[in-house]
């Protein structure tokens, strides 16, 4: 079984057509699915116009629908109109993910490469503008504080939500963190989203992301994405951490380095490429 996103979770039930599909008693949940699961199959946002025509239904309809829909946060709704899967999606697709085989995967890969033996290793996934932490081996040397399966911190500040949001389209990433501002967990807190933008620009050359103290002051984690083969937008992310004290300029680069062979090692047991092999 695979890991899976919010988009692939909708599109996999829709495309589901080995069990018997039977009369639906309840239209209006019906129609609600066949919103969502076009949202879903999109590359792209879509205006009431065209989301009407691809479900055949009248506009009036269905803008009392999708306003329902984005009250209940499973629709996003743009600031030009146009409509995308909301951040509760995300709720399902990560309990799916949950009691998916991808923890068990991380640690198997991790032990393979073998490498960084002493220092903490996490493993997240995406839920609107948090992240959400599924699997985690706490190394050997105090970092402060302990990373906790279910433990949510905000995307912008931390390394797997970097790493994660740089295979996004920009439109989605200023979705998930629409509103106002994230309260910073240390000084060195990202400060808004220009500046997010510019870092995901630089994960995207370096090939890993840095958070330097924005979680913890005295702590640098190195993140970098996690594909399965659903598609070119990261499923999760991992990270590698360690004091501050340590991170000297080689160290950075080894940590970085070895967080992308890990990523790219578990993406391939996962059924998904390396991200260096994607366009």
């Amino acid at each position: 079984m695979k890991s899976v996103t919010a988009r692939s979770l909708a599109t996999l039930a829709a495309s589901d057509d080995a069990v018997p599909q039977e009369k639906s008693t309840s239209p209006a949940v019906t129609r609600a699915a066949r919103v969502l699961d076009t949202l879903a199959g999109s590359a792209n946002p879509l205006s009431l116009a065209d989301l009407a025509r691809m479900v055949d239904l009248p506009k009036s309809s269905l803008h009392g629908l999708c306003a329902t829909l984005v009250q209940l946060r499973l629709i996003t709704r743009l600031e030009n109109g146009q409509m995308s899967l909301g951040p509760h999606v995300m709720t399902w697709a990560n309990a799916f993910l949950a009691r998916s085989d991808i923890t068990q995967e991380f640690y198997a890969a991790w032990e393979e490469i073998g490498e960084l033996p002493q220092e903490t290793v996490t493993l997240s996934v995406m839920d609107g503008a948090s992240v959400v932490y599924v699997a985690c081996r706490n190394g050997s040397r105090p970092l402060g504080v302990t990373f906790r399966i279910g433990m949510r911190l905000p995307l912008a500040f931390t390394a797997t939500g970097k790493a994660m949001a740089s295979t996004f389209a920009l439109e989605d990433v200023k979705a998930s963190l629409q509103g106002s501002w994230p309260q910073k967990l240390t000084p060195a807190g990202t400060p808004d989203l220009e500046a997010f933008l510019a870092q995901l620009d630089e994960v995207r050359r370096r090939g890993y992301s840095v958070d330097a103290g924005e979680v913890r002051e005295g702590m640098h984690c190195f993140g970098a994405p996690v594909f399965d083969s659903s598609g070119s937008q990261a499923v999760a992310g991992v990270a590698v951490s360690m004091l501050s004290i340590d991170a000297t300029e080689a160290a950075q680069e080894k940590a970085g380095a070895a967080i992308r062979r890990f990523a790219d090692r578990l993406s391939a047991r996962l059924g998904g490429r390396p991200a260096a092999l994607r366009s």
